[in-house]
């Protein structure tokens, strides 16, 4: 019987198996798989809403373009977190690229709109 959509079945057994012997199930179906990427994704969701707030803040402290889009920071935040996905890698090749990937794009997108917010701001005449 063949599926029309041509997607996989959500709440069958697996259908492959990896080779590795140590490799470790998460989950008993597709159905399981993505409810926890479905919950793993609210979770960081809110915590990049949480990183945006402050990125939004961090446009009070700089004092021009350049600074905003500060590339010794970028490069920084970078290094940091593959240093982070090395740590945190349980057993997905190649994840320290896969990480900073995600953050080149979540950084262009935060410097573009902590851009913004700088030109909603004017500078303090007398900064404490």
């Amino acid at each position: 019987m063949s599926n029309a959509s041509n997607e996989p079945p959500v709440d069958q057994g697996p259908l492959r198996r990896f080779r590795d012997p140590q490799y470790v199930p998460l989950a008993a179906n597709l159905a399981e798989v993505r409810a926890n990427i479905d919950r793993l994704d609210d979770a960081i969701v809110a915590l990049l809403a949480e990183r945006a707030m402050y990125v939004k803040d961090a446009a009070r402290f700089k004092r021009d373009a350049y600074q905003v889009s500060a590339p010794a920071r970028q490069a920084e935040v970078f290094a940091k977190v593959r240093a982070l996905a090395q740590r945190h890698n349980r057993g997905f090749d190649h994840f320290p690229e896969v990480a900073e990937a995600a953050y080149r794009a979540l950084v262009a997108g935060f410097i573009a709109n902590e851009q913004t917010y700088f030109d909603q701001t004017e500078t303090i005449d007398n900064p404490r």
